[in-house]
C-alpha cells in the first residue's frame, strides 16, 4: 500500500514550471537585487551629499559682526596747527659798511625804535661830504647866475644889452637853479643812507636770531641779490595758528568760533583763542580750507614754531555712529564698510558707501550711509566681494574660535555697542 502510494506521488513532483511562475521568481530576484543596490547607493549618496555641505561651509569667509555704537553730536574738532608770531620779520641793512657794535642778543626783549647795531660806513660818510660840497658849489653858481639874469633884465628895458645876451643869462639862471635841487636831493639820500648806519626794532617784540658779529661786512638789502640777514623779531603778544580745516568741517569754523589749544610740553593746560579769518576758498590739492586761529599771550608762554593741536568747539546737530577704523575698506569706489544682512535664510556681506567726519586714528564718525541696527563686519577680509554668503562665528575672546554667533548676533564688539 505504501510502494503504491509513493508511485502515486512522484509524477506530481516532477510536473514542469508553468510561465506564470517563473516570471514571479524573476520579479522577486530583481526586487531583491533592486533593494540590494539602493541600499547600497543612498547612504552613499546621503555620504556625498554631507561632504559637499561640509565643503561648502568650510568655504565661507569667518567673519565677526557688531552694531555701530551711537555718539553724541560732535563739539569738539582735533586738528595739528602750526604756530606763528603775530608779527615776524626779518631784520636787513639798507646801507653798505662793517658792523661796528651790536648791543642785544637772542631772546632779548626789546622796544620799538630801541637801538640794535650801528653799522660804520666811511665811504659813504665821504660821499655825503662831497655831496655837501656839490651842494655848495650849485648853490653858488646859482647866486651869481640869479644876479646876472636880473642886471641884464634890467638893462634891457633901457635897450642897454643886446636880447640874446639876456635871454642866455636867464637861461643859465634856471639850469643853475635846477642843478642845486639836483644837488640838494643827492646830500637828503646819502644823509638817509648815513641815518641807517644806526639800526633800530621796528616795533617791540623779541630777538629771535642774530646773524652778524663786529667786523661782519654789511652788504644792503634782502634776498641772494642783497646781504644777509642781520636780526630776526617776532611779536609774541598774540600767536597766529593756522589749521588745515578738511572739507567736510568747513563750514563749522567761521570767525567768532572758540578753538582751544594744547600742546605737549604743557600737559593739562589749554590757551583759548578764536577763529579770526578764514581763506574763503578750499585748496584743491588738499581739500582742505586755511584757516586763523589768533591766541593771546600775555605771558610769552607759547613760542613759534611749535606743533599745537587745536580743539574748535563747534555745535553739530546730527548725531553720528562710531566705528573702528579697521572696519573701513578703501575700494576704487570710494569708502566702504561691510555689513552682514540676511537673504533667503543665509548671511550675505554687502558693502556699504559711507560718510565720516572725524577719524581720530582708533574710531570714525560715521554721518551717512549706517543704521544703528546694522551689522558691521570687523576686520573684513580683502577679498570680501559684494553677495558673498559668509559665517558669522563668536570673536575669539571668551569662547571656542570660529564657534557659531548667533546668540551674539546684534551685539556689541569692542568699539561698538548698542
Amino acid at each position: 500500500m505504501s510502494e503504491h502510494n509513493q508511485t502515486q506521488e512522484h509524477p506530481d513532483d516532477m510536473r514542469p514550471i508553468s510561465g506564470r511562475g517563473a516570471m514571479a521568481g524573476l520579479v522577486l530576484v530583481l526586487l531583491i537585487a533592486g533593494a540590494a543596490a539602493v541600499g547600497g547607493i543612498l547612504p552613499r549618496l546621503r555620504s556625498q551629499k554631507v561632504l559637499a555641505d561640509q565643503t561648502d561651509q568650510l568655504a565661507l569667509a569667518n567673519v565677526t559682526v557688531a552694531r555701530p555704537q551711537l555718539g553724541e553730536p560732535s563739539q569738539e574738532i582735533v586738528l595739528p596747527g602750526n604756530m606763528f608770531a603775530y608779527v615776524d620779520s626779518p631784520i636787513y641793512a639798507r646801507t653798505d659798511g662793517y658792523l661796528k657794535k651790536w648791543f642785544f642778543d637772542i631772546g632779548a626783549h626789546v622796544q620799538k625804535g630801541q637801538l640794535l647795531a650801528v653799522i660804520e660806513t666811511p665811504e659813504l660818510d665821504q660821499q655825503l661830504a662831497q655831496a655837501k660840497a656839490d651842494l655848495a658849489t650849485a648853490i653858488a653858481n646859482a647866486g651869481f647866475a640869479n644876479k646876472q639874469a636880473r642886471r641884464y633884465s634890467e638893462l634891457l628895458q633901457s635897450n642897454a644889452v643886446a636880447t640874446q645876451d639876456t635871454e642866455n643869462f636867464v637861461t643859465q639862471q634856471t639850469s643853475t637853479n635846477t642843478q642845486v635841487r639836483s644837488a640838494q636831493a643827492n646830500m637828503q639820500r646819502l644823509e638817509a643812507l648815513v641815518g641807517f648806519e644806526k639800526v633800530y626794532a621796528p616795533f617791540t617784540g623779541t630777538i629771535t636770531a642774530r646773524d652778524v658779529d663786529i667786523g661782519t661786512l654789511i652788504n644792503a638789502g634782502a634776498g641772494a641779490a642783497g646781504g644777509r640777514e642781520m636780526f630776526h623779531m617776532d611779536d609774541e603778544h598774540v600767536m597766529r595758528v593756522y589749521v588745515n580745516v578738511p572739507q567736510m568741517d568747513a563750514p563749522s569754523c567761521t570767525p567768532g568760533t572758540a578753538a582751544d589749544l594744547t600742546l605737549p610740553q604743557y600737559p593739562g593746560q589749554r590757551f583759548h583763542g578764536k577763529v579770526v579769518r578764514t581763506a574763503r576758498a578750499i585748496d584743491p590739492s588738499s581739500r582742505t580750507l586755511l584757516v586763523e586761529v589768533d591766541v593771546p599771550n600775555p605771558r610769552g608762554t607759547l613760542v613759534p614754531g611749535a606743533y599745537t593741536e587745536v580743539h574748535f568747539r563747534v555745535k553739530v546737530v546730527k548725531r553720528t555712529l562710531i566705528v573702528p577704523v579697521s572696519t573701513l575698506m578703501f575700494r576704487q569706489e570710494g569708502l566702504r564698510v561691510v555689513t552682514v544682512v540676511k537673504e533667503h535664510n543665509r548671511d550675505v556681506a554687502r558693502l556699504v558707501p559711507i560718510t565720516i567726519s572725524q577719524d581720530d586714528g582708533r574710531v570714525v564718525q560715521v554721518i551717512g550711509g549706517l543704521d544703528p541696527g546694522d551689522e558691521v563686519v570687523q576686520n573684513p577680509p580683502d577679498s570680501i566681494v559684494d553677495g558673498e554668503v559668509v559665517r558669522v562665528v563668536q570673536p575669539s575672546e571668551g569662547g571656542i574660535p570660529g564657534a557659531p554667533a548667533e546668540e551674539q548676533r546684534g551685539g556689541a564688539g569692542p568699539e561698538g555697542g548698542n
